[in-house]
């Protein structure tokens, strides 16, 4: 058996396929999380913080380009309803708030798949959608780590960091900025709102309603009428 009957000479090599993705999801208790949903949604509040996590970790299980979703909690409700979509639930151990949350996912991802890029996104992103997810993924420069901002353009529902590499979370109010001054490179995409528009008011919900929503987000916003 000659090279050329295993390749046709002159034909180049196939490249390698990209490698695929570990997520990381921080779920806060959605008895507390979404304050500022609160005058809005009133008691229907944590129904909707939790129904948000549940629609995002669906829509990123269906991304291509995802091969796991870790959802880093300390919530039994949310830890059962994640594992039952296929999220892989990662007790939140540190206990030191959202970044402190995210460096652990990650960590554990690391461990998981050590050849594998990791991302950690935002739980609150109700209309995902997961061909979106998979564009934003596959523009992240290799062997850099990256960002996507939010929709008003002050925070950060993405950041993804090289196999091997640290994902160094900064999540929170003025993220964008603090992860660009950090050294990750921000991705400048059009047409991927549903990974941009993340939830924390009224009016954010009204714009992830218009995008088009999880099933389960679309029911808890029902109850609001």
């Amino acid at each position: 058996m000659t090279e050329d009957t295993v390749r046709p000479a002159g034909r180049p090599p196939l490249p390698p396929a990209p490698a695929l993705w570990s997520l990381v999801l921080p779920v806060k208790p959605p008895a507390v999380a979404k304050s500022r949903l609160g005058p809005f949604a009133g008691p229907h509040r944590p129904r909707l913080a939790l129904a948000f996590a549940l629609d995002t970790a669906r829509a990123a299980l269906a991304c291509p380009a995802v091969a796991r979703v870790l959802a880093v909690t300390r919530d039994a409700t949310a830890a059962e309803q994640l594992a039952r979509l296929g999220a892989l639930v990662v007790p939140d151990e540190p206990g030191g708030g959202l970044n402190a949350a995210l460096a652990h996912g990650a960590a554990r991802a690391a461990a998981l798949a050590p050849h594998a890029p990791v991302a950690a996104l935002s739980a609150d992103l109700p209309a995902l959608r997961p061909a979106e997810l998979a564009r934003v993924l596959a523009a992240v420069p290799s062997g850099r780590r990256a960002f996507l901002a939010d929709s008003p353009g002050l925070g950060t529902t993405l950041l993804a960091a090289p196999s091997g590499g640290a994902l160094r979370p900064a999540f929170g109010d003025g993220s964008r900025l603090r992860h660009a001054l950090g050294g990750a490179c921000e991705l400048e995409l059009a047409d991927v709102a549903s990974v941009r528009r993340d939830v924390d008011t009224g009016e954010d919900l009204r714009e992830a309603l218009t995008l088009g929503v999880g099933p389960r987000t679309a029911a808890a916003a029902a109850a609001l009428v």
